[in-house]
């Protein structure tokens, strides 16, 4: 199998409360369409084997969601602070830090980081035209070359973006 890296951008959290954008929490809209991300993975047969998740509230709820359905309790959620606006180029250095072994690895995470990083891999010609690429709840597919330290723009093969609002809601039991 090829080595792939998936993107998460979080689910849908409360812009409303009067808490630090880091502690924001994700809404019940949010949390069920991670749900349905999350059972299409496993209907997909899709497990990571590095599942790495920005520190911040809405982050981490997000990556909790998703590993409870597709993952097992051996597969730790590694939080990392660079993972939480400090720019694409931070993603890559986390990235760039998995051990060889890892051939799938979902990161969670922010916009514009996300985007920029998605960008950056697979150039601006190779995605979709659309308004907004990277709304919450939505999940990336890359096919990625063969070692995470060397990630030069254009290395990577767009397989997939899957929008959580276009799955089918039976995907939530």
């Amino acid at each position: 199998m090829s080595r792939e890296l998936w993107l998460l951008r979080h689910g849908k959290s409360d812009r409303d409360l009067a808490v630090d954008d880091f502690d924001r929490p994700l809404k019940k809209k949010g949390k069920q369409a991670l749900e349905r991300v999350a059972y299409w993975l496993m209907k997909e047969n899709l497990v990571p084997d590095c599942f790495l998740s920005s520190p911040a509230k809405r982050a981490i709820s997000t990556a909790k969601i998703v590993h409870k359905i597709i993952a097992s309790d051996s597969l730790p959620i590694i939080q990392d602070k660079r993972l939480y606006q400090e720019g694409f180029e931070r993603l890559k250095a986390v990235l760039s830090e998995c051990p060889i072994e890892n051939k799938q690895v979902l990161l969670v995470g922010h916009n514009p980081e996300l985007e920029d990083l998605l960008i950056y891999l697979v150039g601006t010609s190779n995605l979709p035209d659309t308004e907004k690429l990277l709304p919450t709840s939505t999940l990336v597919r890359l096919k990625m070359p063969e070692d995470w330290a060397y990630l030069v723009a254009g290395c990577a093969t767009l397989l997939s973006i899957t929008y959580a609002k276009l799955l089918p809601k039976e995907f939530i039991e």
